[in-house]
C-alpha cells in the first residue's frame, strides 16, 4: 500500500497546481496522521484509509475558493467527497478503503460522530497543522486538547508542540 499512498501524494501535488500552501498543508497533515496512526497501532486497512484521507482531505479547497470564495469546512465537506471519489477511481485501493476515504474527506470538519480511530486521528492531525497555520491561542489549544483530542499520541504531540511550559 505504501506505493499507492505515494502515488496519491503525487496526484494531489499535481492537482494542487503549484499552490504551496495547500501542498504543504496536506503533507503536514499526512505526516502527523501517519505518525499518530502508527503509534496508536492501527490495522493496515485503517492506516491506509487514514493516510489516503489525510492526503485528500482538502481536495475541495481550490473548487471552494472559486465557487464560494471561501474554504469554509462545510463547503469542503459538501464538495470534497465527489472529488475524492473521482481521484481514487483508478488508484488501486480496495473499494472498501476508497469508500472510507471518501467518507472521511466528506466529514473531516465534523468532530461529532467520529466513528473510528481513522476519523479521530484525521481530526487530530488536521488540528495540529491548523493550530499553527491559523495562529490559535494557547487557550484555544488547551480547549481543543480537552474537547477534541482522544488519542494518547495526539495529545502528546499537541503538548510537545503547543503546550510546553
Amino acid at each position: 500500500m505504501d506505493k499507492t499512498i505515494a502515488e496519491l501524494a503525487q496526484r494531489m501535488i499535481a492537482y494542487s497546481t503549484g499552490n504551496l500552501h495547500d501542498i504543504n498543508h496536506f503533507l503536514k497533515v499526512y505526516a502527523y496522521a501517519r505518525t499518530i496512526g502508527v503509534r496508536e497501532g492501527l490495522g493496515e486497512a485503517d492506516q491506509t484509509a487514514l493516510e489516503a484521507a489525510a492526503l485528500l482531505h482538502d481536495i475541495a479547497c481550490p473548487l471552494c475558493r472559486e465557487k464560494y470564495g471561501s474554504t469554509n469546512g462545510k463547503y469542503q465537506e459538501r464538495e470534497g467527497g465527489p472529488l475524492a471519489a473521482e481521484l481514487l477511481r483508478d488508484s488501486g485501493l480496495p473499494q472498501a478503503i476508497a469508500d472510507r476515504v471518501v467518507y472521511l474527506v466528506a466529514h473531516h470538519h465534523t468532530p461529532e460522530g467520529a466513528d473510528g480511530p481513522d476519523y479521530q486521528i484525521l481530526l487530530e492531525a488536521d488540528y495540529l497543522v491548523n493550530a499553527d497555520e491559523s495562529g490559535w491561542s494557547r487557550e484555544a489549544v488547551r480547549h481543543a486538547r480537552e474537547s477534541l483530542f482522544r488519542t494518547e499520541t495526539g495529545r502528546a504531540l499537541l503538548d510537545a508542540i503547543y503546550l510546553r511550559d
